[in-house]
């Protein structure tokens, strides 16, 4: 069952939502509520600096650094007005100036040393759309999905009332809803985008819906909700059972906002009063653990090794103590089978974003590591972020990408550490209380020198006053310059400061002053040791919009997913009894059950044999991969077959009929473009009149006559019940393409029954269920 748990107990400080597969965690969301997420906020801001050399601009948007906003991301309603169109591609001093407002929208939060990217196309978000209100190129349906659904979203988005000069795109919750519904949903969108444009024209800021007071730029419009309301837009699917809460309050906001969002999923909000914290119940707080640690475990012993820095996320795996292969290839495959599951399990929790690189395991087999690729990109298809992923180099590196949704996990809670500033090591204490001696004497041989003093933590000055006693003597005897040691206890190790002190600064004050009394400078203490006053978070112009001027969704309820009681299991006596006298009977199957052959007849009816070396996708050796395995595995060496997305092309041919081997009976009344409705065995079907088959002079390929169709009541075809010219027949079959082997000879497959001098095979056409026929394998 998948449940969706906000733990809120903590809400002052930080909010939890996990998504969990009964006790499997696959996705966690972690926001801290004292530092807000500015990303996809909107303001108001000001260009302050323009860039040609790098064809962008620089703009004051009110939160810390400025922001930067490139060429590419300002949209052509943002240009100023003396600008004239033109065919030529213009340059950032044409279509910006200093001092000019934008409306711009944060893409990437401020990270490190770099600011925040903004761009001018905005987008807005909804439950089942987003509105790009100014940019009408873009739009469409989610790529997530596909088939003749896609198709029909197509028809019903451009059945929408969109205004000119605005994109939509239907989202993956999208999926089989009504135009109604996402009519609805566009309505909300377009309110909310004509109240950011009045904040943004008039400047102003509505108190109580009476007074107004005028606001300057820069300043932020639109902020979006917090990471409940956020998640309940992102993560809300069908598939979502039932959503626990442990806070009361948060449950009630939960429940008004579904009311006139989601009505349907409101019986699936339920508010957890167990005393067991929620987290702890559901087995999942080591999990979340695991996302805070460098070196997560994999269940045969191995483990993968995640590491951050400036250019990349770089992930190494290790064999460690796995002994499940019985050799070095098949432990090497199946530790990183096992690390590709839990890499992409990684990134959703940590929601790890940028460039990736992955070291797995060595492997010489290419079908190996073409297994391996294809494991990684199954696992990485219910992930959100838009990712790419490459191929294994023959150095055994993969390289990826992915979206950077919201800060990681490690931003939002991890602070630089005071002593190595994320680096992860520090010098040693002989090496520095070297360099400090050195850096001591090149002080001590400029002019005017009256005095060297050294600050040091206390073990570098320990190092220096005794093993190194003698260095600091001579030190003072060659260049006559006095050399004071401080030992201090606010320095950490890798800190230190060497001052030099002037003859003409040096005062009979300071050489009568107690080396204890001397203090530090401010700057060389570490940052995290240093008080930062933050800086007050600024009041949005406008928020969401009130739930009471929402209409209520134009949606029907829907019951959650109801689990099928599990019988219950018959005691022992009793399965030694039914073993020893009971006879055992054979279900019948219904019709939909049935498994029929590539013919759409019964197995048990079917005449054709199948196993032949010469029949293509019918288990033979020529159905192999190039790796050994069949075409029916799993895995191959062209890509999961249930995923096209990411098939090889050599899988380009492959047929429907190794998707599935059960044929679906159609109903009565429903297809009527059928040559034959199957029936089960035990009805009576009335046999044809035999006729002649016609043979194709082109193809040698037999053409059944279209006297010998019939339909489910044994009568020849009329205007009615005609097939369809458009469905699939047996005449428009691709020829198979059929390629020699290099050291054998193979006889083509389809050649005339007077050069092969065998018998036809049955056709669609015939009656499938008359034995005495012709074209079995058995004579008669």
């Amino acid at each position: 069952m998948n449940r969706m748990l906000i733990n809120a107990t903590h809400k002052n400080e930080e909010l939890r939502i996990a998504l969990a597969n009964g006790q499997f965690l696959y996705d966690l969301i972690i926001e801290p509520t004292f530092r807000e997420q500015k990303q996809s906020n909107i303001y108001k801001g000001i260009v302050t600096r323009i860039e040609p050399s790098l064809e962008a601009a620089f703009v004051e948007y009110g939160e810390g650094r400025h922001g930067f906003l490139p060429l590419k991301e300002v949209a052509r309603n943002s240009f100023k007005t003396s600008y004239q169109d033109s065919s030529r591609r213009p340059t950032i001093n044409e279509v910006l100036e200093e001092g000019q407002e934008l409306i711009v929208q944060v893409e990437k939060e401020e990270r490190g040393n770099k600011g925040a990217a903004l761009t001018t196309f905005i987008t807005l978000p909804g439950c089942y759309l987003v509105l790009m209100p100014n940019n009408p190129r873009a739009g469409g349906v989610s790529r997530r999905i596909e088939g003749d659904e896609r198709d029909e979203l197509h028809h019903v988005l451009n059945s929408l009332q969109v205004p000119d000069g605005m994109g939509l795109i239907i989202r993956t919750a999208g999926s089989g809803k009504s135009s109604d519904e996402l009519q609805w949903d566009l309505d909300i969108l377009l309110r909310l985008w004509n109240s950011i444009q009045k904040a943004s024209e008039g400047g102003i800021e509505e108190v109580e819906g009476s007074t107004t007071t005028p606001r300057q730029a820069p300043f932020l419009i639109y902020q979006e909700g917090n990471a409940v309301i956020r998640a309940l837009r992102d993560y809300l699917r069908k598939d979502i059972d039932e959503i626990l809460i442990d806070h009361q309050e948060v449950y009630e906001d939960i429940v008004n906002h579904l009311k006139r969002i989601r009505p349907d999923f409101i019986s699936r909000v339920k508010l957890y009063k167990d005393p067991t914290p929620l987290f702890t119940r559901f087995q999942i707080e080591s999990q979340i653990e695991s996302a805070h640690q460098r070196n997560v475990r994999l269940p045969s012993g191995g483990s993968i090794t995640i590491d951050h820095t400036e250019a990349l996320v770089s992930i190494d795996i290790n064999s460690a103590k796995s002994t499940k292969g019985g050799d070095i290839e098949e432990t090497a495959l199946m530790t990183n089978l096992e690390a590709a599951d839990e890499i992409a399990r990684q990134l959703r929790l940590r929601d790890i974003g940028g460039l990736i690189v992955i070291d797995f395991i060595d492997m010489t087999p290419i079908r190996n590591q073409r297994e391996v690729e294809d494991r990684l990109k199954k696992a990485l298809l219910m992930d959100r972020a838009r990712v790419q992923v490459g191929r294994i180099s023959r150095f055994g590196l993969l390289e990826m990408s992915r979206q950077r949704l919201r800060p990681s996990l490690g931003e939002s809670s991890r602070i630089t550490c005071p002593r190595c500033q994320g680096q992860g090591t520090i010098r040693g204490i002989e090496s520095l209380g070297l360099s400090v001696i050195r850096l001591i004497e090149e002080e001590a041989l400029k002019d005017n020198t009256a005095q060297v003093r050294a600050m040091l933590p206390t073990e570098i000055a320990a190092y220096l006053l005794n093993e190194k006693r003698q260095a600091i003597i001579d030190i003072e005897k060659r260049q006559k310059v006095a050399v004071i040691i401080i030992p201090s206890a606010q320095l950490l190790t890798p800190q230190y400061e060497v001052e030099r002190i002037r003859l003409s600064d040096f005062s009979e004050k300071d050489e009568k002053m107690a080396s204890y009394k001397m203090t530090i400078k401010s700057e060389t203490l570490a940052p995290a040791t240093q008080v930062l006053t933050p800086k007050p978070l600024q009041e949005p112009a406008i928020k969401n919009i009130p739930m009471d001027e929402v209409p209520i969704a134009p949606v029907s309820f829907s019951p959650p997913r109801s689990e099928h009681p599990t019988k219950g299991e018959p005691g022992l006596l009793k399965k030694l009894f039914t073993f020893l006298f009971e006879k055992k009977e054979q279900p019948l199957l219904k019709p939909e059950q049935q498994e029929t052959s590539r013919y759409g007849r019964p197995h048990h009816l079917s005449k054709r044999k199948t196993g032949g070396r010469h029949y293509h996708q019918r288990g033979g050796r020529r159905d192999r991969g190039r790796g050994g395995y069949s075409s029916h595995s799993r895995y191959d060496n062209r890509g999961d077959l249930k995923h096209k997305n990411y098939r090889d092309s050599r899988d380009s041919q492959t047929t429907r009929e190794h998707s599935s081997s059960v044929t679906q009976y159609p109903q009565q009344g429903q297809d009527k473009d059928i040559n034959i409705s199957l029936q089960p065995p035990s009805s009576q079907l009335p046999t044809p009149i035999p006729q002649p088959i016609e043979t194709n002079e082109t193809n040698h390929v037999p053409i059944p006559s279209s006297s010998t169709q019939v339909t489910s009541e044994g009568k020849p075809p009329t205007s009615e019940n005609k097939p369809s010219e458009n469905k699939p027949s047996h005449e428009n079959r691709r020829k198979p393409h059929f390629r020699p082997h290099r050291h054998r000879r193979h006889r083509p497959p389809h050649t005339t029954n007077q050069e092969s001098g065998q018998k036809q095979q049955p056709l669609e056409g015939e009656d499938i269920y008359n034995k005495n026929k012709s074209g079995g394998d058995s004579d008669s």
